[in-house]
Protein backbone atom coordinates (compact mmCIF):
# COMPACT_ATOMS: atom_id res chain seq x y z
CA UNK A 1 0.00 0.00 0.00
CA UNK A 2 1.39 3.37 -1.02
CA UNK A 3 1.20 6.15 1.59
CA UNK A 4 1.17 9.78 0.47
CA UNK A 5 1.57 12.52 3.04
CA UNK A 6 0.14 16.03 2.83
CA UNK A 7 0.14 18.93 5.25
CA UNK A 8 1.90 19.50 8.55
CA UNK A 9 3.34 16.45 10.34
CA UNK A 10 3.48 18.47 13.57
CA UNK A 11 -0.23 19.31 13.54
CA UNK A 12 -2.50 18.00 16.28
CA UNK A 13 -4.79 16.25 13.79
CA UNK A 14 -3.92 13.23 11.67
CA UNK A 15 -6.44 12.45 8.94
CA UNK A 16 -6.28 8.98 7.38
CA UNK A 17 -8.05 8.45 4.08
CA UNK A 18 -8.15 5.35 1.91
CA UNK A 19 -7.92 6.45 -1.73
CA UNK A 20 -7.74 5.34 -5.34
CA UNK A 21 -6.47 7.15 -8.44
CA UNK A 22 -9.67 9.15 -8.82
CA UNK A 23 -9.46 10.42 -5.24
CA UNK A 24 -5.87 11.51 -5.75
CA UNK A 25 -6.84 13.53 -8.82
CA UNK A 26 -8.95 15.81 -6.63
CA UNK A 27 -7.02 15.60 -3.35
CA UNK A 28 -5.60 19.13 -3.70
CA UNK A 29 -9.15 20.46 -3.97
CA UNK A 30 -10.18 18.47 -0.89
CA UNK A 31 -7.26 19.86 1.12
CA UNK A 32 -7.95 23.42 -0.01
CA UNK A 33 -11.62 23.04 0.92
CA UNK A 34 -10.78 21.80 4.42
CA UNK A 35 -8.41 24.72 4.93
CA UNK A 36 -11.05 27.13 3.66
CA UNK A 37 -13.54 25.83 6.21
CA UNK A 38 -11.34 26.04 9.29
CA UNK A 39 -8.06 27.33 10.69
CA UNK A 40 -6.95 24.13 12.43
CA UNK A 41 -3.87 22.54 10.92
CA UNK A 42 -3.63 18.88 9.99
CA UNK A 43 -1.61 16.15 8.35
CA UNK A 44 -3.41 14.01 5.77
CA UNK A 45 -2.23 10.50 4.99
CA UNK A 46 -3.67 9.13 1.77
CA UNK A 47 -3.41 5.35 1.72
CA UNK A 48 -3.67 4.11 -1.85
CA UNK A 49 -5.26 0.68 -1.79
CA UNK A 50 -4.21 -2.02 -4.21
CA UNK A 51 -7.65 -3.53 -4.81
CA UNK A 52 -10.60 -1.29 -3.98
CA UNK A 53 -13.34 -3.93 -3.79
CA UNK A 54 -11.21 -6.41 -1.92
CA UNK A 55 -9.15 -4.30 0.47
CA UNK A 56 -12.00 -2.15 1.78
CA UNK A 57 -14.87 -4.63 2.11
CA UNK A 58 -15.47 -6.01 5.63
CA UNK A 59 -16.55 -9.45 4.42
CA UNK A 60 -16.97 -11.26 1.13
CA UNK A 61 -19.97 -10.43 -1.03
CA UNK A 62 -21.19 -11.10 -4.55
CA UNK A 63 -20.69 -8.50 -7.30
CA UNK A 64 -23.19 -5.64 -7.21
CA UNK A 65 -22.14 -4.03 -10.46
CA UNK A 66 -19.84 -5.53 -13.05
CA UNK A 67 -18.22 -8.89 -12.40
CA UNK A 68 -15.83 -8.11 -9.55
CA UNK A 69 -16.84 -9.56 -6.21
CA UNK A 70 -15.94 -8.11 -2.82
CA UNK A 71 -12.95 -9.87 -1.28
CA UNK A 72 -13.56 -9.04 2.38
CA UNK A 73 -9.98 -8.06 3.24
CA UNK A 74 -10.74 -4.94 5.30
CA UNK A 75 -9.35 -6.64 8.41
CA UNK A 76 -5.93 -6.97 6.77
CA UNK A 77 -6.06 -3.34 5.64
CA UNK A 78 -6.96 -2.11 9.13
CA UNK A 79 -4.27 -4.32 10.64
CA UNK A 80 -1.70 -2.66 8.37
CA UNK A 81 -2.84 0.79 9.49
CA UNK A 82 -2.72 -0.13 13.17
CA UNK A 83 0.69 -1.80 13.03
CA UNK A 84 2.59 0.05 10.30
CA UNK A 85 1.10 3.54 10.00
CA UNK A 86 -0.52 4.78 13.18
CA UNK A 87 2.24 3.96 15.75
CA UNK A 88 4.29 6.87 14.42
CA UNK A 89 1.47 9.30 15.20
CA UNK A 90 0.35 8.14 18.64
CA UNK A 91 0.28 11.71 20.02
CA UNK A 92 -2.26 12.93 17.43
CA UNK A 93 -6.00 13.14 17.29
CA UNK A 94 -6.57 10.52 14.61
CA UNK A 95 -9.57 10.65 12.30
CA UNK A 96 -10.34 8.11 9.61
CA UNK A 97 -12.46 8.90 6.59
CA UNK A 98 -13.15 8.34 2.96
CA UNK A 99 -15.61 8.36 0.11
CA UNK A 100 -17.82 5.57 -1.19
CA UNK A 101 -16.40 2.15 -0.23
CA UNK A 102 -13.60 3.97 1.63
CA UNK A 103 -16.33 5.68 3.66
CA UNK A 104 -17.80 2.29 4.48
CA UNK A 105 -14.34 1.09 5.54
CA UNK A 106 -13.89 4.13 7.81
CA UNK A 107 -17.26 3.51 9.44
CA UNK A 108 -16.58 -0.21 9.85
CA UNK A 109 -13.12 0.54 11.31
CA UNK A 110 -14.53 2.45 14.29
CA UNK A 111 -16.50 -0.64 15.25
CA UNK A 112 -13.21 -2.55 15.43
CA UNK A 113 -10.90 -0.27 17.40
CA UNK A 114 -10.96 2.80 19.64
CA UNK A 115 -7.80 4.31 18.16
CA UNK A 116 -9.79 6.75 15.99
CA UNK A 117 -11.39 9.80 17.56
CA UNK A 118 -13.91 9.99 14.72
CA UNK A 119 -15.07 8.59 11.38
CA UNK A 120 -15.75 10.75 8.32
CA UNK A 121 -18.04 8.63 6.14
CA UNK A 122 -18.83 10.65 3.02
CA UNK A 123 -21.39 8.99 0.76
CA UNK A 124 -20.40 5.62 2.26
CA UNK A 125 -21.45 2.36 0.61
CA UNK A 126 -23.74 1.41 3.49
CA UNK A 127 -25.88 -0.55 1.05
CA UNK A 128 -23.20 -3.23 1.45
CA UNK A 129 -24.90 -6.57 2.24
CA UNK A 130 -25.36 -7.04 5.98
CA UNK A 131 -23.74 -3.78 7.04
CA UNK A 132 -26.78 -2.08 8.55
CA UNK A 133 -27.49 -5.16 10.67
CA UNK A 134 -23.83 -5.27 11.71
CA UNK A 135 -23.96 -1.71 13.04
CA UNK A 136 -27.12 -2.54 14.97
CA UNK A 137 -25.64 -5.64 16.57
CA UNK A 138 -22.18 -4.32 17.51
CA UNK A 139 -20.95 -1.45 19.71
CA UNK A 140 -19.21 1.49 18.09
CA UNK A 141 -15.85 2.46 19.58
CA UNK A 142 -15.56 6.13 18.75
CA UNK A 143 -17.36 9.25 19.92
CA UNK A 144 -17.91 11.15 16.66
CA UNK A 145 -19.35 10.04 13.32
CA UNK A 146 -20.11 12.18 10.29
CA UNK A 147 -22.43 10.67 7.69
CA UNK A 148 -23.49 12.12 4.35
CA UNK A 149 -25.27 11.08 1.19
CA UNK A 150 -26.30 12.63 -2.09
CA UNK A 151 -30.04 13.18 -2.33
CA UNK A 152 -30.16 11.20 -5.58
CA UNK A 153 -27.94 8.29 -4.59
CA UNK A 154 -30.84 5.96 -3.87
CA UNK A 155 -32.50 6.79 -7.21
CA UNK A 156 -31.06 3.74 -8.95
CA UNK A 157 -32.47 0.62 -10.57
CA UNK A 158 -30.01 -1.56 -8.67
CA UNK A 159 -32.18 -3.11 -5.91
CA UNK A 160 -29.36 -3.35 -3.38
CA UNK A 161 -27.83 0.08 -3.94
CA UNK A 162 -31.26 1.70 -3.89
CA UNK A 163 -31.39 0.86 -0.16
CA UNK A 164 -28.49 3.19 0.64
CA UNK A 165 -30.83 5.95 1.84
CA UNK A 166 -32.73 3.70 4.21
CA UNK A 167 -29.50 2.18 5.46
CA UNK A 168 -27.79 5.47 6.28
CA UNK A 169 -30.93 6.75 8.02
CA UNK A 170 -31.00 3.60 10.11
CA UNK A 171 -27.36 3.94 11.08
CA UNK A 172 -27.78 7.60 11.96
CA UNK A 173 -30.87 6.95 14.07
CA UNK A 174 -29.07 4.18 15.94
CA UNK A 175 -26.04 6.36 16.66
CA UNK A 176 -28.19 9.35 17.64
CA UNK A 177 -29.92 7.23 20.26
CA UNK A 178 -26.64 6.34 21.97
CA UNK A 179 -25.22 8.50 24.75
CA UNK A 180 -21.80 10.01 24.26
CA UNK A 181 -21.79 9.90 20.45
CA UNK A 182 -21.74 13.06 18.36
CA UNK A 183 -23.19 12.40 14.93
CA UNK A 184 -24.80 14.14 11.99
CA UNK A 185 -26.30 13.13 8.67
CA UNK A 186 -25.88 15.67 5.87
CA UNK A 187 -27.71 15.44 2.56
CA UNK A 188 -25.86 16.82 -0.44
CA UNK A 189 -27.38 17.66 -3.82
CA UNK A 190 -26.73 15.20 -6.62
CA UNK A 191 -25.86 11.58 -7.22
CA UNK A 192 -22.94 9.53 -5.94
CA UNK A 193 -20.42 11.02 -8.35
CA UNK A 194 -20.98 14.70 -7.58
CA UNK A 195 -18.28 16.61 -5.66
CA UNK A 196 -16.55 13.74 -3.81
CA UNK A 197 -13.70 16.06 -2.81
CA UNK A 198 -16.06 18.66 -1.33
CA UNK A 199 -18.14 16.05 0.49
CA UNK A 200 -15.06 14.41 2.01
CA UNK A 201 -13.63 17.76 3.02
CA UNK A 202 -16.87 18.69 4.81
CA UNK A 203 -16.78 15.36 6.63
CA UNK A 204 -13.27 15.85 7.99
CA UNK A 205 -13.89 19.51 8.84
CA UNK A 206 -16.99 18.64 10.86
CA UNK A 207 -15.03 16.09 12.87
CA UNK A 208 -12.12 18.43 13.50
CA UNK A 209 -14.55 20.95 14.96
CA UNK A 210 -16.08 18.33 17.26
CA UNK A 211 -13.26 16.26 18.75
Amino acid sequence: MEILKFGNENAAFLLIQMVDEHDLQVISSEISTIRGMMSKDFCLLCCKVDNWNSDLSPWEAEPVFGKEAFGGKASQTLDFLLKEVIPGFADKKILIGGYSLAGLFALWAVYQTDVFQGAAAASPSVWFPGFLAYTQDNPIRTGAVYLSLGDREDKTKNPLMSQVGNAIRGIHENLSAQKGIMTTLEWNPGNHFKDPDIRTAKAFAWLMNKV
